[in-house]
């Protein structure tokens, strides 16, 4: 199908148009049709992609302003598809175990457009389309946050559309200044990334790695830009939580490995080990937060600026075992923390309460709630045989070629996320059924349960088998390694890439 990935990023916004003359009372029927034919589509595309192919596919191009090279360009490679389709799966399951009762259409039709701006971002290949994209998705998250979040709503979003705001303007000014270097070499103007070819001095690098690097490491966030991100899990509705610790968080991940590294391969090289302390601090200080934290949610939240720690680690290890590595664990956090939120939001729902110190012995009064919780957590803390595993072992292994040392302080402080999570399902599960309130809570629904078992299929199914995402993902790392290679300026920077993966020489 010629346009695919434009109906892939433009259906849920037209259904949500659609969706304003539905009624309201057939409005969660109508939302849950629209994300499963989106996810149907995206499988779709996946089956018709060609997983030999290391370049972009399903590519269309359309000039918008052609003075300024601006144009409508799209297309998928091994990178970003896992991550598109992520994107529509867990808009489905989010969708489907949605029990939020307060103003639902509204709700409903603010999600379909929020899924419009998060696809549109993994599939742009016009530096103008991924911001307009980038900037839009702030908005439905903003009104998801303050229109059905907690008490400190207001206070939340607008810390998280500011911070991530300021970010993206400085990541413009780098986007602007590229397409001028762009227009200085070649005599005309292009945002195009894949035109964006040429070898930039060594110094422009440097500060244009730091523009672009404002707009993502708040995106992800990095220590020290994380404290937008507890108020934004904490107020945020069952849904907002799942669908930004899911997809939002991986923008920016997703960001480093679509810019940051091919276009400013010296830059990346020289940042490398600044970048892998950040990482190291996040995995080790928000993990100790986390382990102090009483809110269940809170707990969930912090442990996903460790484990985005992690993704970093990975991405700056600069080889195809690191990177692809990274990917993975994007793939494998959307789907564990997305889950690990729903059923946080299971539980608000039937106590009112997400305090572990009110909980105690669910596992005899929900023991299949219990069950697929502690799947969850054992794939958050990376047990092998589950998809969480896959992920931090190649990350971990693709940084040891750099530094061994930095790779086994990461590898030991992963232990206090088992640590903290473990505490937590002991807390919550174990113990007598002292709260009479415990002890009639109802074990998960039909609905809940039909949301949780695709989940469940998938973190023991890539646990065991991450081929055909690996697969794919690997072949374009390998091609971004060599674009990396090709396009660094700096001898140094040659020798240390090329020591990192197989390029021109074998690793010692």
């Amino acid at each position: 199908m010629e346009h695919i990935l434009t109906i892939l990023i433009f259906f849920p916004a037209v259904a949500a148009i659609m969706g304003f003359v539905v009624d309201k009372n057939s409005i969660r029927a109508y939302g849950i049709m629209v994300v499963v034919v989106e996810f149907l589509l995206s499988v779709y595309m996946w089956s018709m992609f060609d997983i030999t192919d290391a370049g972009m596919q399903f590519t269309m191009f359309v000039p918008i302003i052609s003075q300024l090279g601006i144009s409508y360009n799209i297309g998928i490679d091994g990178i970003s598809l896992f991550l598109v389709i992520m994107t529509t799966f867990m808009t489905m399951i989010s969708l489907i175990g949605l029990s939020e009762k307060r103003d639902l259409k509204n709700l409903v039709l603010t999600v379909l457009f929020l899924e419009m701006t998060m696809i549109g971002v993994f599939l742009s290949l016009d530096a103008i389309l991924f911001y307009v994209f980038w900037e839009l998705s702030l908005v439905p998250m903003l009104y998801i946050i303050g229109a059905w979040g907690g008490k400190l709503r207001i206070y939340a979003s607008i810390k998280f559309f500011l911070y991530t705001f300021a970010g993206s303007l400085l990541m413009l000014v780098g986007m602007l200044f590229m397409a001028y270097i762009y227009y200085q070499y070649t005599g005309t103007w292009s945002f195009n990334i894949l035109d964006w070819n040429m070898h930039v001095p060594y110094d422009m690098q440097l500060w244009l790695f730091l523009a672009f690097f404002a707009g993502f490491a708040i995106k992800v966030p990095m220590v020290p830009f994380h404290t937008w991100l507890p108020y934004a899990h904490g107020q945020a509705p069952t849904i907002g939580s799942a669908i930004l610790a899911a997809v939002l968080l991986k923008m920016g991940t997703y960001g480093f490995v679509r810019f940051s590294l091919p276009l400013f391969p010296d830059a990346a090289v020289a940042f490398m080990i600044p970048m892998a302390i950040l990482a190291i601090v996040a995995i080790v200080y928000t993990a100790m937060v986390a382990y102090a934290q009483e809110d269940i949610k809170q707990v969930i939240a912090y442990s996903s600026v460790s484990h985005m720690g992690v993704i970093i680690l990975g991405i700056f290890a600069m080889n195809t075992e690191g990177i692809g590595g990274a990917l993975f664990l994007m793939i494998s956090h959307g789907v564990v923390s997305g889950a690990l939120f729903m059923l946080v939001g299971m539980l608000y729902e039937r106590r009112g309460t997400k305090m572990m110190s009110e909980f105690g012995g669910l596992a005899n009064s929900m023991p299949v709630f219990a069950v697929i919780f502690a799947v969850m957590l054992m794939a958050s803390v990376g047990l092998p045989l589950t998809i969480g595993f896959v992920g931090e072992f190649l990350s971990l292994l693709g940084f040891f070629v750099v530094s061994p040392t930095i790779t086994v302080i990461a590898g030991l402080t992963i232990i206090l996320g088992a640590i903290y999570m473990l505490v937590l399902y002991k807390k919550t599960f174990f113990g007598a059924l002292t709260n009479p309130l415990n002890q009639k809570l109802q074990d998960i629904k039909g609905r809940e349960l039909f949301a949780l078992v695709p989940l469940v299929f998938v973190v023991i199914y890539l646990g065991i088998y991450p081929k055909p995402i690996l697969q794919p993902v690997n072949n374009s790392v390998n091609q971004l390694v060599q674009e990396m290679y090709i396009k660094a300026v700096e001898p140094t920077t040659k020798a240390k890439i090329a020591n990192f993966n197989t390029i021109g020489e074998k690793r010692p």
